[in-house]
């Protein structure tokens, strides 16, 4: 079963972030801990990691995309 790593919310009122770097691709193999993706979010960078050892099923959005709390970036399996 597919493992969905949704955007955080990384204070009480920072609800966007934009996708700065992809560092993983659909099909990459990862280990838990390694960082799949960078958010910029109140002019700081936020590394999004693995939460557990698999295989990037999908990449759901586009470096430059804005994204809210809760949305889907990557999914593993």
């Amino acid at each position: 079963m597919a493992t969905e790593i949704r955007m955080p919310q990384f204070g009480v009122s920072m609800e966007t972030g934009t996708v700065a770097q992809w560092l993983k691709a659909e099909g990459d193999t990862v280990k838990a801990g390694d960082v799949l993706v960078i958010l910029e979010a109140m002019k700081m960078e936020n590394e999004i990691v693995a939460p557990q050892d698999g295989t990037v099923a999908s990449v759901n959005v586009n470096k430059g995309d804005t994204v809210n709390s809760g949305d889907v970036l990557v999914s593993m399996n």
